[in-house]
């Protein structure tokens, strides 16, 4: 040590490091008491780069299209580098790709294939990564030969790695591959054992740079780069060789050994050699092989610190442990025997004595006072402890353990209880149950009552847990002697072996049933469509597990895309017996996907359904169904309109279905047809300028499909399209009833309509300042000549005017008449609604309600009353604003008053609610905003002289 070290809590400081006198490899020696120890190597180097030598450099010269290499060649350095190169002049880089190539290896540029855009000063910088220091090289010029352009040639590989390229275990292996070549090569990598390149790999730089992280044993192997263009191809190889320093698979640890004792240390490791270090003379008692370090006849001076060392070529590991020696007499303290130790008569017990004691004691026991002898029941074994076989009831009593060494003696005393033996008395026996059942598994013992006793069940070699299981188990017995099982509610699941087991804190024993489940079958399995027709399917199957009860019958069902789930078919046999393995389905619909399955049952029931067999089409047939709801009508002049019911796509019998239209005037011979071909087809209109309107037409429908025609639904008669009305309504009337209702009316056109029918009429409405393209339609219906329009507005002057219609469409309009709907009621609601009662009478009051100038003038005034409860109202109409009623029952009453006018209604009050009577003399008042009046009950309504009643 001189100044310039120092240790500061076992680390190393360096004050002023200097190269040639620090580099070079440490390792920290600790040392106790206890021994000494060493660490890990740690080698010290000092990083540099130094500068350039040469200050210029030579021309290059090339042609162009030809390869090139410009080398750097590196000043000398310690530490790690990185390159790149300056084209011309800083900061412009060369820009590596397929082209170019910049060795992080030598620092070299290669150039696959010369441009003339590649003329110019090229600068080698190396930079050391380390000291982050930069040096640049001299520039090297780059010019074009003027004796003409490289031909093409095939890649010449120039950067390739080494033959053998040791890797260490978790680095990242860099292979630099890169060619020249005219045109620019390919570079492409592969395993020569062909084997994936690791998908960790990363390529760099056009794929010149293969990079694989964190190497490991299967990264190993033969590695080829392929450099590849039109004139041919070039190979480099190298073999990935993987190596690791030294691992520990088991380790030294601290061991504790008494004198005279021997000790055995076990340092395992992988790839390496080994050797212990330990700081004392052993004096030949020690051995080490294979990594193990034995050491026999222990003594005091053996104690200390041992480390196990192992190497290789590529590391150095070490593992350090103490070894202490004990040296004492025989203590108890905190090994005594056990006080009680329970047995019961007929068994074993074992008696152990450990008291901690170096070196080892010889042990004598005693039984109460007296030296116990060994015999052919009693024995002392090795480690101290007193074994006791076939223990009988004298064999009760105080034990004591003594222990003797070079050191001293000591004892220790425990007692021995004898206890009954349990004895199963009620075995739980083997069953034959069928599901749904419930049953109960004694197990009832006798035992020393003295003793705890814990019943437990197992089911197939599992616990059975009563709180999970509680739907199906539960113990059952009511006394600490029976432990019987109940299962309720059996299911096939419950089959199998139940084991009884009984445990107090001497013995314990079991005793076992087996469980046989009677229950529905398993489901059929394999099943197979052996051959299919279009109305059958041949089907076998092989049968499930019959749950031990025998297989009745099977039987068949079928599901298609069309049905609701499954459904059950018929089979020849019709019966399926449980020895039949095989069924022909039949009835069965043509060019339909069918999947079937089958179920067994027995005597106990009907098992669950096989897996569905394959979906298989039945084969093609003569179509056999007609359309249904055959009719027509209507339609637009010249047209017979023809609809139908599509044939479902279940029942069309196969591909390339379609319908045949026939049809003839009705009371002619022969039949027009036509083709309709789309399945989906329900509809055909014939044209033709020379039919008849409305005239009768007998039509039929047929179908076909891709094996031929079928045959044609009845005949039914139908009627060709109408033409419209050819005449207008006359006299139409029209006059205002409100300021939103119109009535109109009109007469039928004056001439018949022998090409056509009317239906009914179409009445428009527009307002004058509308367009007549935007009136309002309304539609009768036969020969309804009025009708009313509502929602129109009030004081509005309406142009109206009428059409007849039929089917094939609307008849010319009648001319418009002119009507102006009566001003809109009044929007004042009545107000100061005031009412009282006097004797037997109610009297309401109320404001009058003056319209205003673009209103209808009042002409009276409806009073709406209702009991609280009914929704139907009454109404009573007056000219006054006053009315005089009594009410019939002890009830609320609900009231509303509102004007009416010429336009109609006005805007009605507020409701008002006039409590029930309940004394027949009171009197009261109120007005629209009061809650409530005692008013008296009669049984009729009075009303003044002047007023009207309606309901």
């Amino acid at each position: 040590m001189d100044y310039r070290y120092s240790v500061v809590e076992g680390n190393l400081l360096i004050n002023n490091p200097n190269k040639t006198q620090d580099t070079g490899t440490y390792q920290c020696v600790a040392t106790n008491p206890f021994g000494t120890i060493v660490s890990r190597e740690a080698k010290l180097q000092f990083a540099y780069l130094e500068n350039f030598k040469t200050r210029t450099r030579s021309t290059v010269s090339v042609r162009q299209g030809q390869g090139m290499v410009l080398l750097c060649g590196p000043p000398p350095h310690s530490g790690e580098l990185t390159y790149a190169w300056i084209f011309n002049e800083y900061p412009t880089f060369v820009h590596q790709d397929n082209r170019r190539f910049v060795s992080q290896e030598t620092g070299n540029l290669y150039i696959a294939k010369v441009e003339a855009s590649d003329v110019g000063n090229y600068t080698c910088v190396v930079t050391n990564t380390v000291t982050s220091s930069r040096v640049l090289g001299p520039p090297t010029p780059l010019i074009l030969r003027n004796d003409g352009v490289m031909g093409e040639y095939e890649p010449k590989i120039e950067v390739q790695f080494p033959e053998t390229v040791p890797s260490a275990k978790g680095t990242t292996v860099k292979l630099e591959c890169f060619a020249l070549g005219n045109p620019v090569p390919t570079i492409s990598w592969r395993r020569a054992d062909g084997k994936q390149i690791p998908r960790k790999a990363r390529r760099h730089r056009s794929s010149g740079l293969l990079e694989i992280p964190n190497f490991q044993q299967e990264d190993a192997g033969l590695y080829e780069c392929v450099a590849e263009n039109v004139r041919g191809k070039n190979v480099a190889r190298g073999q990935l060789m993987f190596y690791a320093q030294p691992s520990w698979i088991q380790k030294i640890s601290d061991a504790h050994a008494a004198i005279e004792q021997q000790l055995l240390g076990l340092c395992s490791k992988e790839g390496s050699s080994y050797f212990f270090m330990f700081y004392c003379f052993l004096q030949g008692r020690v051995q080490l092989e294979q990594g193990s370090l034995t050491i026999t006849n222990i003594s005091l001076s053996d104690a200390g610190m041992y480390q196990c060392v192992a190497e290789n070529r590529h590391g150095i590991i070490f593992a350090s442990a103490e070894l202490s020696v004990i040296a004492i007499g025989p203590d108890f303290s905190k090994t005594l025997l056990k006080k009680l130790t329970l047995v019961k008569v007929g068994g074993e017990v074992i008696i152990e004595c450990k008291p901690k004691a170096s070196p080892r004691p010889t042990y004598s026991w005693k039984k109460g006072k007296d030296i116990l002898r060994e015999n052919e029941r009693i024995t002392v074994l090795d480690d101290g402890s007193l074994r006791i076989v076939n223990v009988t009831k004298s064999d009760a009593g105080s034990y004591t353990c003594v222990a003797t060494n070079h050191f001293g003696t000591a004892s220790s005393t425990g007692s021995l209880v004898v206890k009954d033996a349990t004895r199963v008395m009620v075995s739980p026996f083997s069953m034959d149950v069928t599901v749904g059942e419930s049953i109960v598994l004694p197990c009832q013992v006798s035992h020393d009552h003295s003793l705890d006793i814990m019943f437990t069940w197992s089911f197939n070699g599992h616990l059975i847990d009563f709180e999970k299981d509680g739907d199906h188990f539960e113990r059952v017995g009511g006394q600490d002697s029976a432990g019987d099982l109940m299962i309720r509610s059996i299911q096939l699941k419950h089959a199998g072996k139940y084991v009884c087991m009984v445990q107090t804190s001497v013995d314990k024993l079991s005793a076992a049933a087996d469980l046989i489940v009677r229950g529905p079958p398993g489901p059929p399995e394999a099943v197979t469509i052996d051959e299919i027709t279009d109305s059958t399917a041949q089907l076998s199957w092989r049968p499930g597990a019959d749950n031990h009860s025998p297989i009745t019958m099977y039987v068949v069902q079928a599901r298609t895309p069309f049905s609701v789930g499954w459904q059950a078919v018929s089979t020849v046999p019709e019966i399926i017996s449980g020895r039949t393995f095989t069924a022909t389905v039949v009835g069965l619909n043509p060019w339909v996907e069918y999947e079937f399955r089958v179920v067994a049952a027995n005597l106990i029931g009907i098992g669950e359904p096989s897996r569905p067999s394959e979906k298989r089409r039945t084969e093609e047939a003569l179509p056999e169904v007609t359309p249904a709801n055959v009719s027509g009508g209507g339609g637009s002049k010249s047209e017979l309109v023809i609809t139908w019911e599509t044939v479902p796509e279940e029942l069309q019998n196969g591909g390339g279905f379609g319908y045949v239209v026939a049809f003839r005037p009705f009371g002619t011979v022969s039949w027009m047809q036509t083709v309709v071909a789309s399945p989906d087809a329900a509809r055909y209109v014939f044209r033709n300028e020379t039919l008849p309107p409305f005239s009768p037409y007998e039509v039929k429908v047929g179908v076909y499909n891709n094996k031929g025609e079928g045959s044609f639904s009845p005949v039914t008669v139908v009627y060709s399209a109408e033409e419209e009305p050819t005449r207008a309504p006359t006299t139409v009337l029209a006059r205002s009833l409100s300021a939103s209702d119109v009535e109109v009316s009109w007469a039928p056109p004056r001439e018949n309509q022998h090409k056509g029918r009317i239906q009914g009429y179409e009445v428009r409405c527009w307002r004058h300042d509308e367009k007549e393209e935007n009136a309002k339609r309304i539609r009768t219906v036969g020969n309804q000549t009025s009708t009313k329009v509502s929602n129109l507005r009030g004081n509005v002057l309406y142009h109206l005017a009428v059409r007849a219609y039929n089917t094939a469409g609307t008849g010319p309009s009648s001319a418009a008449v002119n009507v102006t709907t009566k001003k809109p009621p009044p929007s004042q609601p009545p107000g100061n609604i005031i009412w009282n009662s006097s004797d037997s009478k109610i009297i309401l009051n109320w404001d009058q309600v003056k319209a205003l100038d673009n209103e209808s003038e009042v002409r009276g005034y409806k009073v709406l009353y209702r009991w609280n409860r009914q929704s139907s109202t009454s109404v009573i109409e007056t000219n006054k604003t006053s009315v005089e009623l009594s009410l019939p029952f002890d009830e609320d009453y609900i009231i509303e008053i509102k004007p009416f006018s010429d336009g109609g209604d006005g805007s009605s009050s507020e409701q008002i609610r006039i409590p029930k009577i309940s004394n027949a003399y009171a009197r009261g008042s109120g007005s629209s905003t009061s809650n409530a009046c005692t008013l008296s009950a009669i049984s009729t309504i009075m009303i003044s002289l002047t007023a009207r009643s309606s309901l």
